[in-house]
C-alpha cells in the first residue's frame, strides 16, 4: 500500500497548511480535509472509497465539493465509510439540501453518486488484498482511527484522539505495524485546552507512547498552525525512544 499525505495540519494558513487527508494508492481517501484540493480532477474521479474518522470540519471540508466535482465523471457511487453517528452528522448537517445537495439521493444517468457505508470499531473493509479496520479513538464527538494493512506491513492513523487505553490494546496486536500517525494538536502550555477538547499535547503524547509495545516509525499530525515549532520542540525534548517526527505534506509511506 502507498499512502500520500495530502494534508496533515490542524488548521489552514499558507500553502503548506492543509487539513487532514491521506490518499491510499489511487482509489481510497482517509479523511477529506482541505488537503484533497491538491488532487487533480482526474485523481479525485478515481477515488472509490472515503473513510472518515469523525465529523469535524477539518476532516470533511472537501468532501462535498469533491463529490460534486466528480459526480458526472464516474460510473459508480463514491462510498463514504464512517461510524453511524458520523454518517448521521454528515447527512443531517452537510448533505441536507440546505448546506449542500444530498448526493446520496441523486442519480446521474441512472447511477447513484454517493452511498453511505456504516463501519464499526473492529470492523474491516477488504479491497484488492488491502484491509482497512476501524480502531478506537476518544474525541469530543464519536470518532475512530484506522488500521491499514497490506499483509506485508501496516499503518495506524489515530485520527483525533486523547488518552485511550483501548487504542493501544488494539494496535499492540498488530505484529506487522510499520507506521503510526498520531495527533498532537497543542503545545504543553495549552494542556488544559488539549484535555478539554480531547486532543494530545507532548506530555500527554509521551504518556500514551509509553503504552506502545510494538516497534513503529511514529509521525506527528494535526499540529495547530501557531504552535508547530513549540510542539515539535517539546516532543524533541521528551527523549522518547520512538523519536517521533513531524508528518509532512506530500510525504509517501509505503508498506
Amino acid at each position: 500500500m502507498r499512502v500520500r499525505v495530502l494534508g496533515c495540519s490542524g488548521g489552514i494558513g499558507g500553502g503548506r497548511l492543509r487539513t487532514t487527508s491521506l490518499l491510499v494508492d489511487k482509489d481510497i481517501l482517509i479523511d477529506a480535509g482541505t488537503g484533497v484540493t491538491e488532487l487533480s480532477l482526474q485523481e479525485m474521479a478515481a477515488i472509490d472509497h472515503v473513510f472518515i474518522t469523525h465529523s469535524h470540519l477539518d476532516h470533511i471540508a472537501a468532501l462535498p465539493l469533491m463529490i460534486d466535482s466528480v459526480a458526472d465523471l464516474r460510473d459508480r457511487p463514491v462510498m463514504v465509510h464512517a461510524a453511524p453517528a458520523t454518517l448521521e452528522a454528515i447527512r443531517s448537517h452537510v448533505f441536507n439540501w440546505a448546506i449542500w445537495p444530498d448526493f446520496s439521493e441523486i442519480a446521474i444517468r441512472g447511477r447513484k453518486v454517493m452511498q453511505y457505508a456504516p463501519i464499526r470499531i473492529g470492523q474491516s473493509f477488504e479491497c484488492d488484498a488491502r484491509r482497512i479496520t476501524a480502531v478506537p479513538a476518544e474525541h469530543t464527538v464519536p470518532a475512530v482511527g484506522y488500521h491499514l494493512d497490506s499483509g506485508a506491513g501496516s499503518l495506524v492513523f489515530s485520527g483525533d484522539t486523547t488518552a485511550n487505553d483501548q487504542f493501544w490494546a488494539t494496535i499492540n496486536k498488530f505484529a506487522n505495524l510499520r507506521y503510526l500517525i498520531i495527533e498532537t494538536a497543542f503545545s504543553d502550555r495549552e494542556e488544559p485546552l488539549a484535555r478539554a477538547s480531547k486532543h494530545l499535547c507532548p506530555s500527554l503524547l509521551r504518556a500514551e507512547l509509553a503504552k506502545l509495545a510494538v516497534p513503529a516509525e511514529v509521525y506527528i499530525t494535526h499540529l495547530k498552525p501557531g504552535q508547530i515549532d513549540a510542539i515539535m520542540a517539546e516532543i524533541s525534548d521528551l527523549g522518547d525512544a520512538f523519536t517521533p517526527k513531524m508528518l509532512q505534506n506530500d510525504q509517501i509511506l509505503e508498506f
